[in-house]
């Protein structure tokens, strides 16, 4: 087995677990491990679903949201993206309920780029990372968190200005432009 399977060159031994707190989008739980200099402590893990992140781009323009965050006590514009408090059996599917409730958005190509962890120092959560085309728009259908989003259209030149002059901070939108880049470079 080697290292991205979980278990080669795992350093840590986990000795208990024990739930701290649940709600409906999480779980935070407290390991005692061992590690394998001989030290115990302790890791605090958040569980989380899986979520997805879209990347609408359409003849030279990309979709965006806004909404406030309030971990940072700010509005951020970022792609969007987002779960749904379940397991994930269909990460396309996923993937297509978020650009509508977010966007109104229905794409005609949807095109798999490739799976990241969110901040993994601390969650664990993957998020499945896709290419929306062909869109057509239709109405949105926001949760109750989100009621204060707003949709933005911009050119990619302005999107990639946005988030090298530090307008957009979102590491997961960053990341998601990063695979699209390299994913658009090899085709």
């Amino acid at each position: 087995m080697n290292s991205a399977d979980g278990e080669a060159g795992q350093s840590i031994t986990t000795l208990s677990t024990r739930e701290i707190y649940r709600n409906r989008w999480l779980c935070l739980r407290e390991d005692r491990i061992l590690r394998s200099n001989g030290k115990e402590g302790i890791y605090s893990v958040v569980d989380k679903d899986e979520c997805a992140i879209i990347l609408p781009i359409e003849r030279d323009r990309v979709w965006l949201v806004e909404q406030f965050r309030y971990t940072i006590q700010e509005r951020a514009l970022e792609l969007p993206q987002g779960g749904w408090e379940m397991g994930v059996e269909d990460p396309e599917e996923l993937a297509r309920g978020e650009l509508k409730e977010e966007t109104g958005l229905q794409a005609a190509q949807m095109t798999y780029l490739g799976v990241l962890w969110i901040a993994y120092g601390f969650t664990r959560q993957k998020q499945h990372v896709f290419l929306a085309t062909g869109l057509t728009a239709t109405a949105t259908d926001p949760d109750e968190e989100e009621h204060d989003l707003t949709l933005h259209s911009m050119s990619v030149a302005e999107f990639e200005q946005k988030m090298l002059d530090g307008t957009i901070r979102d590491a997961s939108t960053l990341a998601a432009w990063g695979l699209y880049l390299m994913w658009k470079a090899r085709r």
